[in-house]
């Protein structure tokens, strides 16, 4: 799935991508087009980038990354650039 299709890892910035409220029926048309990021034409959903990323919500939900849990909200999300080596 192409959740962020114009996600770059050297570049040093977290891609967002939100996706506004919406009925299931609505989720369940919109899902399909999440594996050819195409989700990113929709009015429903906004894509944006930044440095880092402050995560409130009224009531503390738990946060994982890759699987794992990390943490509950608030919380503060950054990047760490040029920390990871990829070998291809």
């Amino acid at each position: 799935m192409r959740i962020a299709p114009k996600a770059d890892f050297t570049d040093g910035e977290l891609d967002i991508c939100r996706i506004w409220t919406m009925n299931p029926f609505q989720l369940f048309c919109m899902f399909p087009t999440v594996y050819f990021g195409q989700h990113l034409i929709s009015s429903r959903v906004e894509y944006s980038r930044a440095k880092r990323v402050l995560v409130e919500t009224e009531a503390p939900l738990e946060i994982f990354a890759d699987g794992e849990f990390v943490c509950e909200t608030p919380a503060e999300i950054s990047i760490a650039a040029g920390v990871l080596t990829v070998i291809a």
